[in-house]
């Protein structure tokens, strides 16, 4: 399964693009800001039907533009021809699959599976819980439906019972009723992410080592407070000091993962260029487990990725992505000469481009 080609109107700093894709290869350069990583947010919107960098829609459009529109044509390997549109039309958005629209866009995720890894992934590091347990429910939403349907129920759930928690009369009797709802749809997303988390630790600690050539260990430890316990217990015996806090302080809605180096938190101890390599080797590993349960490779989103590697991590992430296991890739560089070289190495077919200000050449 490849993009073959993409149409995009008013999206970002892109006005207007039609491109036809290499089912293996494409590499994409040009200088900061005209257009390379948009180019890349506009494929994982095909895909997840929301930008990788911008949770409100207003960013995705073009400056004083009110439409955006984006298209693609994907091959299903097999002469297949499968077609995907997203019409955002003031705060209206539309997403259709061959012309039908889909009325929950949460169908459409899984259906052309993705997988991204940019400078911005080193949030996964240094900033809050809540950039972890974001990049877990994106992954496991595009490999399983009924996780989806368990977060998006617990959410609700959760937020009905915050908001009762914040009446100064809260009812006990709802709110065991609700915690009583809550309880299968927390369990089933625990298990879902400690199953996880699991693998990541066994891919990712080896793609580490590879990259750093065995000079640092990692590791990644799961940590939620149903490790102690069926979270209607929890809320049973927190329910009097959630009533004083006016929130559910206990769940599945807290849940991290400590990410460590040689057993210390890479947040304090890594440098920038061993908190990248931590991050290029979870996605590594994200991407080896959803091929494994698609039985065929994502798309895989290479942002910009060289900077900070040394020479030794560069060849071995060319070395992996050149393998037969991977499918189409997309990456971008301001360094053109860099991924001139980076072609030729490669025994696979390609297709260069240069993009400024959010126009896209094809290079010869």
């Amino acid at each position: 399964m490849y993009l073959k080609k993409i149409n995009i109107q008013n999206f970002k700093n892109i006005g207007e693009a039609r491109i036809e894709f290499s089912p293996e290869l494409n590499c994409i350069s040009g200088d900061n800001g005209e257009g390379k990583t948009n180019l890349l947010d506009a494929i994982f919107y095909l895909s997840m039907t929301k930008s990788y960098f911008s949770s409100s829609e207003q960013f995705t459009r073009t400056t004083g533009q009110r439409t955006m529109v984006l298209s693609g044509e994907y091959d299903g390997g097999d002469g297949s021809l499968t077609t995907v549109a997203v019409m955002l039309d003031g705060d209206n958005k539309q997403v259709r699959c061959n012309k039908k629209n889909y009325t929950k866009f949460s169908d459409h995720i899984g259906k052309f599976p993705i997988v991204m890894i940019s400078p911005s992934d080193t949030s996964l590091i240094n900033e809050s819980a809540e950039a972890r347990r974001r990049f877990l429910n994106m992954m496991l939403s595009q490999t399983d439906r009924e996780y989806m349907r368990a977060l998006q129920n617990y959410n609700k759930l959760l937020l009905y019972r915050n908001r009762l928690l914040k009446e100064d009369a809260g009812d006990s009797a709802l709110l065991e009723t609700i915690s009583y709802k809550m309880n299968p749809f927390a369990t089933y997303i625990y298990d879902k992410r400690r199953e996880l988390c699991t693998q990541l630790q066994e891919l990712s600690s080896e793609y580490y080592r590879r990259l750093s050539d065995g000079k640092e260990s990692i590791s990644l430890q799961y940590q939620s407070d149903l490790e102690r316990g069926a979270l209607i217990d929890l809320l049973e015996k927190n329910l009097e000091r959630d009533k004083v806090l006016r929130y559910t302080s206990c769940g599945v809605q807290r849940d991290d993962i400590l990410f460590r180096m040689n057993g210390n938190p890479i947040r304090s101890c890594g440098s920038q260029g061993q908190q990248k390599t931590f991050v290029l080797a979870v996605k590594l590993a994200q991407f080896v487990i959803m091929r494994t349960h698609y039985g065929f490779a994502p798309i895989l989103l290479l942002d910009d990725v060289f900077d900070k590697l040394d020479s030794g991590r560069v060849e071995f992430l060319l070395k992996t992505v050149a393998s037969e296991d991977f499918g189409q890739i997309f990456v971008t560089d301001c360094n053109k000469v860099r991924l001139g070289s980076i072609v030729a190495g490669m025994d696979v077919d390609s297709a260069m481009f240069s993009v400024k200000g959010g126009v896209f050449s094809r290079e010869e």
